[in-house]
């Protein structure tokens, strides 16, 4: 038996060498004061133990999370469930550093939670190359909308006006002599207006930029429903314009979103919801379409590229589907609360 139990020892021992070596260390009590902390966290924060020791973790918060963020950390670890997540966290010296978090809870035989167990894996500098990735992600879809709206305007403002030109002689020259020809002119010069009114309109809508979001949306659905015969039922909840950025992309994944359910979905109706709560704007795009299952799907260019959007603004998507019950895509995004 003390053979069994010298072993059993050793083998801890050998644990937790093993894990001290590899890995981001501490323990707290049941109010999360700390415990104990390896040399790895005592490295990583600049901190020394005596520091630490009848602390809690707030001495390293950098304030980069919400309240809500860590609300629900304890709400999960108090549920008898393992937190995975990863935090921003500040170091003694100034410098923020980023860790990749398991928070383990340990519970007596009366169900009382008596301490957790914090084991955590620096990312910073996977942080920082993401973090750089989304600055160039974000600047390419600037550049390709600067690109989008000088095309819009172009083909507006110059063929668009030119074509239109061409078709007021056209008929002034019906008005004046007949001619089966010039018939065939005015019938194409129109279709053909009407067609770069259109590409004008997909690259860049000019309202979006002179009237703002709700205008924008509520005419491209007046001509979605026109040209695919989906009736969309929209409800908005927004009273005041929001930063130009922020406004394409709500737009953009709208008609992403949209242009998926009149090619995938088979329905005849759809629902555009968009809301100002607080400090988020909550965006709402659903259909009772075919769906998919999204645990088995690859995502496409389109879903890809939505999220990339929402990204770009600090926003994030959500899409939930199930095969025969249609589709639901939740955009959010944080932006200044003003009075």
């Amino acid at each position: 038996m003390d053979r069994e139990i010298q072993q059993t020892k050793n083998e801890l021992i050998d644990y937790k060498f093993a894990l001290d070596a590899s890995s981001i260390v501490a323990i707290t009590d049941s109010r999360g004061m700390i415990t104990y902390v390896n040399d790895q966290f005592c490295h990583i924060s600049k901190y020394s133990r005596e520091e630490l020791l009848g602390r809690d973790h707030r001495i390293i918060n950098s304030g980069h999370h919400s309240g809500n963020f860590f609300k629900e950390m304890w709400r999960t670890i108090g549920s008898r469930n393992v937190w995975k997540g990863e935090i921003c966290n500040l170091a003694k010296d100034g410098t923020y550093y980023w860790v990749d978090t398991t928070i383990v809870p340990f519970f007596n035989e009366k169900g009382k939670p008596f301490q957790y167990l914090a084991i955590r894996y620096e990312i910073t500098e996977r942080k920082r190359v993401e973090q750089e990735l989304q600055k160039m992600m974000t600047t390419i879809i600037d550049v390709q909308e600067e690109e989008r709206k000088r095309l819009s305007r172009n083909l507006h403002d110059g063929i668009g006006q030119n074509l239109y030109s061409h078709l007021i002689t056209i008929n002034r020259l019906i008005s004046e002599m007949e001619h089966p020809l010039l018939e065939q002119m005015q019938k194409e010069a129109t279709q053909l207006i009407e067609e770069i009114r259109e590409i004008s309109w997909e690259l860049r809508p000019s309202v979006l930029d002179d009237l703002g979001l709700v205008p924008a949306i509520r005419s491209y659905l007046s001509r979605y429903s026109d040209h695919y015969h989906i009736d969309v039922y929209f409800d908005c909840v927004l009273n005041r314009r929001l930063d130009i950025s922020i406004e394409l992309t709500i737009y953009r994944i709208i008609q992403e979103a949209l242009t998926n359910i009149r090619k995938y979905a088979n329905v005849s109706k759809a629902m555009v919801m968009v809301r100002e709560i607080d400090d988020v704007v909550r965006v709402l795009v659903e259909d009772q379409g075919k769906g998919f299952d999204v645990k088995n799907h690859s995502p496409g260019v389109g879903i890809f590229s939505m999220d990339e959007r929402a990204r770009s603004v600090g926003g994030e998507l959500s899409i939930s589907a199930s095969p025969g019950k249609g589709t639901k895509i939740i955009l959010e995004i944080p932006i200044p609360y003003k009075n």
